[in-house]
């Protein structure tokens, strides 16, 4: 997956569902809408190189749902029920945030609403999830060097 490109203007462009929808044709998955049961927002499957979505799911929660579940296409990840699935879902919702959320931007968006979280996520257009896990990756200090 590509970071987002830079627009004329000279800022970040943020990453659509189109783009989403056309890295999934490229890696070959179907991405299917679908009355999935429960709170699951999305799904994906390695053998049938499928991933579904729930069909409730707003604009917002559908992009960073199609994002997640794109992680774990690239990964072909098995699932999510194993001690190594825990791994896979940590992976998948830290790439999905590095994805999804700018440094600049979140910087800006932290100033302009203070921390307010609710508010910090309208304005990345990000679910809430997805900003508390970007937060969780600069509080574990994984944008600093290692040696």
């Amino acid at each position: 997956m590509m970071p987002p490109p830079n627009n004329t203007k000279g800022t970040m462009s943020r990453i659509t569902i189109d783009v989403l929808e056309c890295q999934a044709e490229h890696m070959g998955l179907k991405v299917l809408e679908s009355d999935i049961p429960g709170t699951t927002c999305g799904l994906y499957c390695d053998r049938l190189r499928t991933i579904w979505l729930a069909d409730w799911l707003n604009d917002r929660q559908r992009l960073c749902t199609l994002c997640h579940e794109l992680v774990h296409a690239k990964y072909r990840d098995l699932g999510c029920g194993t001690r190594f699935g825990v791994k896979c879902e940590r992976r998948a919702r830290r790439e999905t945030a590095l994805m999804l959320i700018s440094p600049v931007e979140f910087a800006m968006a932290e100033e302009l609403w203070d921390g307010d979280t609710w508010h910090m996520a309208a304005e990345l257009d990000v679910t809430m999830q997805v900003l508390a896990d970007y937060r969780q990756i600069l509080k574990d200090g994984l944008f600093e060097k290692r040696p």
